[in-house]
């Protein structure tokens, strides 16, 4: 409970000294689908405390110069465990094992889907990616799974 307690006054202090910046970032693979779709763009803030059930930005730990985004489910030895939302991908934990706290870059707070491209401009269409293009990425604090009836929109995709 301690621990909890000073992560959240660290937060807040890194808050105060504005050192949480927001960015964006691009999905390019399918590891995340449905969740996230290539071409997606998320918002991303950096610094920010990472719970289970947030989608992150961070390192691979083969390659520290390529960053992918994951599920973090869960704290365990040595960092954190993350997977793929989609099951048929499994360049995540399962393939390398817990990342390094250090390797974590930011915590994605928004999904930004892409405008429908030129073949679909009917009305309908436009509509339907209005009401989709913006999603929180967040996580149901008590069991670290997205929220159902986010997970039920974005899954409807």
């Amino acid at each position: 409970m301690q621990e909890q307690v000073d992560e959240r006054g660290q937060e807040l202090e890194r808050e105060r000294r504005g050192l949480l910046r927001i960015g964006l970032a691009e999905v390019y693979n399918p590891s995340m689908v449905p969740t996230l779709n290539p071409g997606d763009q998320i918002l991303v803030q950096y610094g920010a405390t990472v719970r289970p059930g947030d989608v992150v930005v961070l390192r691979h730990p083969f390659r520290q110069d390529l960053l992918i985004v994951k599920r973090a489910v869960e704290r365990r030895a040595g960092g954190w465990w993350v997977v793929g939302d989609n099951p048929l991908v499994e360049n995540d934990s399962r393939e390398f094992g817990t990342v390094p706290d250090e390797f974590v870059v930011a915590r994605a707070r928004l999904r930004l889907r892409r405008p429908p491209g030129a073949g679909q401009r009917s009305a309908v269409a436009l509509l339907s990616w209005i009401a989709s293009a913006v999603r929180p990425l967040t996580a149901e604090p008590s069991s670290g799974r997205t929220a159902s009836w986010l997970s039920r929109r974005l899954r409807a995709r």
